[in-house]
């Protein structure tokens, strides 16, 4: 694993339980190898760890056996391996433990869609180990300035460094505040955890444990994906229970916006694409459009309408919007959705149900597939994002990158990435969407019915629509350079409370 770094440079361990393309099942997965990677462009030695899911042992270049942990009170042997994404230079741990890890799929959920009984446990080892190797292994010569953790299956780990007085600074970045890996009374006990804990100042939460609250409580600096959804998340309609707590934090706690990765999204050089385009080529665009209707087995017209819609077939994403909209949008005529995600059984069921009813209209793919991810994007005349909230969302940004026009609701980093079309947005050059504010399917008709108004009667205005989303900057070099002073404002913290502690 090389170690060369530029001097200077902070030593990040990030610590994510997905990253693409080992294994993903939403955004976390593209920013978990994105950033640290574009850290790395700015001299931080950042290095990625995730657990040793068996696709992604499969998929790591290099790959060796760097220490045996020997941790105690666990199920099998633990150790750590180490090696190199495969379609890049970045170093990455994976966390080995065949009784935790060793399941293909998802990685959260069985067969059926519930969760794995053994979470707690499983995400409890991942975050031990994130603690050992954030105060060094010997074996790595290596050793971090900064532990940066993502969402609750890292959250136990700055708890547990808490109290090492060499223990790294801690950043903790809450993805969703929805998910927040909450167990029962009985499983804090289940898990030995220190008594202590469970208590207001500690995890517990509403008369349950919390993940993601000790990951939020106990870190030196703590942000959301976007500053829209950070002053939402101090709110109690967004905050999800947790807005007192994130209130208090003061200036501990902001929105960075993500940024995405242009090399893996860049229409210009995408092989998932059956014909690459720039700004200044849009009229290949319609070449995607066609393979787009012949892979979801729709009749193939390039004057068709196409929406696209990618994500978690889940109430939060709006889903349940879409489908109420769909008896009056599938009477327009000459428009056709296409639908890739998984999620709640009985969305995904009531959207096969329509599909079966309207097979020349709408086509819908159960499960994520990243090559058609791109296609979509590519293929797609406008991409639909209706989501309840949203703390940064990254499709509605790909949208933009491959001129494919975002409809989204005014939430969390939606609003902060889409500038809504009006007479003067357009004139300033400055639009790049439609936005709605209600959760409802009556508003997302009325963006909607905008949209279909321009497409149909302002041609020019629909490519300078295209084209100025295509040329907003969303890369993540901005975004990497704001965590890198976010990073360095958790080292001061961190010095000072070591030095107030040796006073």
């Amino acid at each position: 694993m090389p170690l060369s770094i530029a001097p200077g440079g902070q030593a990040v361990l990030f610590a994510s339980s997905e990253a693409h393309p080992l294994i993903k099942t939403g955004g976390l997965a593209d920013v978990a190898a994105s950033l640290p990677a574009a850290l790395r462009e700015l001299g931080q030695d950042a290095r990625l760890i995730i657990p040793a899911y068996p696709q992604a042992k499969r998929l790591v270049r290099e790959l060796r056996v760097l220490s045996e942990l020997g941790l105690k009170n666990t199920q099998g042997p633990v150790s750590l391996l180490g090696g190199l994404l495969p379609d890049r230079d970045l170093p990455v741990y994976l966390v080995e433990a065949p009784a935790y890890f060793c399941r293909e799929g998802n990685p959260y959920t069985d067969v059926s869609g519930g969760d794995w009984g053994d979470n707690p446990e499983r995400f409890l080892l991942f975050a031990r180990v994130l603690a050992r190797v954030a105060l060094g292994l010997p074996t790595l010569d290596w050793r971090p300035d900064v532990l940066h953790c993502n969402d609750w299956q890292t959250g136990l780990a700055p708890v547990f460094l808490n109290s090492y007085e060499e223990r790294p600074a801690t950043v903790f970045t809450v993805h969703n505040l929805a998910y927040q890996g909450v167990f029962d009374r009985a499983t804090f006990d289940r898990l030995a955890l220190p008594p202590a804990l469970w208590s207001i100042g500690g995890i517990e939460f509403h008369q349950r444990m919390s993940f993601l609250k000790g990951g939020i409580a106990f870190s030196d600096r703590i942000n959301t994906v976007s500053p829209n959804y950070a002053d939402e998340a101090r709110t109690a309609q967004y905050g999800c229970g947790l807005d007192g707590l994130l209130r208090q934090l003061g200036s501990r706690f902001r929105g960075i916006l993500n940024g995405i990765d242009y090399r893996t999204w860049d229409p210009l050089q995408d092989v998932s694409l059956a014909q690459n385009y720039d700004r200044d080529s849009l009229e290949l665009k319609a070449t995607n459009k066609l393979a787009l209707q012949h892979h979801f087995d729709l009749p193939e017209d390039e004057h068709c309408l196409v929406l696209g819609h990618i994500g978690r077939l889940v109430e939060q994403k709006g889903v349940d919007l879409i489908l109420d909209l769909l008896p009056r949008l599938l009477e327009q005529g000459n428009i056709q959705l296409v639908v890739q995600g998984e999620g709640d059984r009985a969305l995904e069921q009531r959207l096969l149900d329509q599909a079966t009813q309207h097979p020349s209209q709408l086509s819908v793919r159960i499960g994520y597939d990243e090559a058609r991810a791109h296609l979509i994007e590519a293929g797609s005349d406008l991409f639909l994002m209706p989501s309840r909230f949203e703390p940064c969302g990254l499709n509605q940004m790909y949208s933009l990158r491959y001129g494919t026009v975002p409809i989204v609701r005014r939430t969390g980093g939606l609003a902060d990435t889409v500038v809504d079309t009006t007479a003067d947005s357009l004139a300033s050059q400055e639009a790049t969407g439609f936005l709605f504010d209600e959760a409802n399917a009556e508003a997302l008709w009325g963006a909607l019915e905008r949209a279909l108004r321009l497409y149909h009667q302002e041609p020019a205005n629909w490519r300078q629509l295209m084209q100025n989303g295509m040329t907003k900057d969303l890369s993540w070099e901005a975004s990497a350079k704001r965590y890198q002073a976010f990073y360095e404002e958790a080292l001061q913290s961190r010095s000072e409370q070591a030095a107030a502690l040796s006073a």
